[in-house]
């Protein structure tokens, strides 16, 4: 039933004359396209890339079955439509992000509506709403917690005005020599698959690390052990595509290389062991009683362990190499269609790439004394997932039409942030609103000359890493710009292709960039300038290429606990890939004050005091709230990041 005639004349003129856009048509897509049609919204644009799978049909509900791989912006235009067929409304099955959605793009609406599942894309729409002046309302939910939150500029906070915490890494030394928790051995899986099957990077090497300095072997020593288990024929630890296919990805000689050989050789590491429970080596002819595993035998040889959903099974450690084996076999004979350079890419909903990871990583747990893990259990690890719930959804969704009729009534000083909230507050309230903050003076984003310092060793900072690392990833701009303030107006980084490709291997330092040096960088798509003051410092801590300076840690959330009654919650709706990317089955959790991640990969909800505490609306002055973070992983990837 419409509400267009609940709404006082001139509110519902508003609402009828207003353009807005949604950016995202997810589980919250989903349900703010309709309640805006509902609500006597008839001009609306939609956006996004992803495609429908079947694991949204649970709470996506303008999607069945019969829509499954189609645009998710196309369909949600058809279905909403049956609700009003008078709207007008267009559908993109295309990326925000793509140049051709600039700030006169964005100008063409009353409001925009965020319905997104990941930290760049935020952050440049909450770049493109500023510059186009626009009001911006955020949203998002992780299981039965959500957020919804107005950004208007030079009035509110805007999306990037607290910093937010990075995602929880792991010394790459962990994740290859001494594994504590599941997630570390989840990891060292995926890596795994990208050194078999993907593209390969040295800084996810899944092979013992003989630099471990808690190993502190000497070079010698370590020279004469690393020689001994190459001895009669062993097989290197090195694990590389290549050295996959010259063995024709053998199951037994690659199961005995990295669950045999591999912790052996971990084993010389006596140092590691004093303190820890040591790992015990598998090998294959013990696990599995035969000489050799082809694809025929795997079926009929083992049998899995069936209890509950097939997925929710803990297999038993035979079932985990069969499993293993076959799904090797099957990814090798993907390679193998896609041509000598083809790279698979891993993807939780991908059965074969989710087995061998799944398989995997349960193996080095046993080596590792660690109980196994479900299929259902890795993959939400893997892919940090925590539920969807429609019903959230739903709520959060309702929230920001609210939000949006204040805007449109022109009192957007009434707007506030609301939060969806299972945890005790002081107000016993299932949805608790706070007023909207106002912009951080400090803000490299919002600020009105945006200025930022950054530490780095120019003498080894490469142009390639401040724009790909420093200026993309950090500062989330798209097509940077840079000139040296050197009174020259030296360009050291152009948007235009093959202007500057040159300098991408050079260091800082070759073009005169010293400490004290400014870098103008602009990013016309954003409509944005930053300027970039560079600190010279050649003590950096091992493997941190760059340090912002002023980035208060102090302001980030505090730290969850591992016990989840402690927690509001811990993990981000599905994963980390934006809406506008065809990969995870979230729904849009929100990062307001809390990255990325990082963060660990998964996202973190958390209330806690801020400096200046709200009062709430209707309550005692002594009555406060805590304000509640929402975050998610950037950029990034679905992963836990590993150091080395």
């Amino acid at each position: 039933m419409a509400l267009v005639g609940s709404l006082r004349k001139e509110l519902a003129e508003a609402v009828a004359s207003s353009r807005v856009l949604v950016v995202g048509a997810g589980g919250i897509g989903c349900e703010l396209l309709k309640n805006l049609v509902l609500s006597g919204f008839v001009h609306i644009d939609v956006i996004d890339l992803d495609t429908i799978d079947v694991s949204n049909l649970n709470r996506q509900f303008l999607f069945q079955k019969k829509h499954v791989g189609k645009s998710k912006a196309q369909i949600a235009k058809e279905s909403v439509l049956k609700f009003c067929p008078k709207a007008s409304i267009t559908a993109y099955h295309d990326s925000i992000m793509n140049p051709d959605y600039n700030v006169e793009f964005f100008r063409n609406f009353t409001l925009v509506m965020n319905a997104l599942d990941n930290r760049a894309a935020r952050n440049h729409v909450n770049r493109m709403c500023l510059a186009a002046d626009i009001p911006l309302i955020e949203s998002g939910t992780a299981g039965y917690l959500g957020q919804v939150t107005v950004i208007k500029k030079g009035v509110t906070e805007c999306y990037e005005c607290q910093p937010k915490p990075t995602q929880k890494t792991f010394p790459g030394c962990t994740i290859r020599n001494t594994p504590s928790e599941p997630i570390h051995c989840i990891v060292w899986a995926k890596y795994l698959f990208n050194q078999l099957f993907g593209e390969e990077d040295a800084d996810q090497e899944v092979s013992p690390d003989t630099a471990d300095p808690e190993a502190a072997w000497e070079p010698e020593e370590a020279a004469a052990r690393a020689g001994a288990s190459n001895k009669d024929g062993d097989i290197k630890r090195v694990s590389t595509k290549d050295w996959a296919k010259s063995t024709g990805y053998d199951t037994v000689k690659l199961f005995n290389k990295l669950f045999k050989d591999d912790i052996k050789y971990l084993l010389t590491m006596d140092k590691l062991w004093r303190k820890r429970k040591a790992p015990v080596p598998l090998d294959w002819n013990e696990v599995y009683n035969i000489d050799f595993l082809n694809a025929e035998s795997c079926d009929s040889k083992a049998e899995f362990t069936v209890v509950g959903l097939k997925d929710q099974q803990i297999l038993d450690l035979k079932s985990c190499a069969v499993l293993f084996a076959k799904s090797v076999e099957t990814l090798r004979a993907r390679l193998a269609e896609k041509g000598e350079k083809a790279e698979l890419v891993w993807d939780k909903d991908d059965p074969p790439s989710m087995d061998f990871v799944t398989a995997a990583a349960n193996l080095r747990m046993h080596i590792f004394s660690m109980n196994m893990k479900s299929k259902f259990d890795v993959k939400s690890m893997a892919g940090n997932i925590i539920p969807a719930i429609a019903t959230t959804n739903a709520v959060i969704a309702g929230l920001i039409v609210l939000e949006a009729l204040k805007i449109l009534s022109g009192t957007v000083e009434q707007c506030k942030t609301v939060f969806l909230n299972k945890q005790p507050n002081p107000r016993k309230k299932l949805l608790v609103p706070c007023a909207l903050d106002p912009p951080n003076p400090n803000c490299y984003v919002c600020a009105s000359r945006p200025e930022v310092t950054v530490k780095m060793n120019v003498n080894k900072v490469l142009v390639q890493t401040l724009q790909d690392k420093i200026l993309k990833e950090k500062f989330g701009m798209v097509a940077p710009d840079v000139q040296i303030e050197d009174g020259k107006g030296t360009i050291l980084i152009s948007s235009e292709e093959g202007e500057t490709e040159g300098n991408n291997r050079k260091c800082l330092v070759e073009f005169g960039i010293r400490n004290g040096s400014r870098l103008q960088s602009d990013d016309f798509l954003q409509d944005y300038t930053l300027l970039v003051n560079i600190v010279h410092c050649e003590d950096l801590e091992k493997d941190i290429e760059f340090e912002v300076v002023g980035d208060a840690p102090e302001k980030a959330p505090q730290k969850l606990t591992e016990d989840p009654e402690k927690n509001i919650a811990n993990g981000s709706d599905d994963g980390a890939q934006p809406s506008t990317s065809k990969a995870q089955e979230q729904d849009d959790v929100l990062i307001v004050d809390s990255d990325e991640e990082p963060s660990s990969a998964v996202s973190d909800i958390n209330m806690e005091d801020r400096t200046q505490k709200r009062k709430l609306e209707q309550e005692d002055d002594h009555i406060r709230a805590k304000r509640m973070r929402v975050e998610q992983p950037a950029d990034q990837d679905d992963d836990i990041i590993a150091l080395d």
